[in-house]
């Protein structure tokens, strides 16, 4: 997928996650002055911003991808490595299922992508 930082939608879906526990929407003002202000542009800078807001311990997330491409079963385990790793939890609490909805939705026809996240904080 040919994308800028918003082609990452679920670093971007974990951001909003994050947002929707702390009330501080990250996706916005916030990211637009980090990318104009600080030129960066690099998602997993989205997450780390928003984890500054939060004050509960992440014990689990789960994540839902809808899409036709790009092939998401043989990427889970690293995505989940790599989650793990930014928000600084266990892999074991890195949950990611995906479907391509049999293709009866726009993006399981590919076209886009649809991803939601939920976070659960102790």
């Amino acid at each position: 997928m040919k994308a800028n930082s918003d082609g990452d939608v679920v670093l971007h879906a974990i951001t909003n996650a994050i947002s929707g526990i702390t009330c501080v929407n990250i996706l916005g003002k916030i990211a637009d002055e980090m990318c104009n202000i600080k030129g960066i542009k690099n998602s997993e800078e989205y997450v780390k911003e928003a984890l500054k807001y939060l004050k509960e311990e992440i014990i689990h997330i789960s994540i839902s991808i809808e899409c036709k491409t790009p092939k998401i079963s043989p990427k889970i385990e690293e995505m989940r490595k790599n989650i793990a790793r930014i928000l600084n939890i266990n892999e074991n609490c890195v949950g990611i299922t995906a479907t391509t909805g049999e293709e009866l939705t726009e993006f399981g026809k590919g076209n886009g992508i649809s991803v939601f996240a939920c976070i659960t904080v102790n």
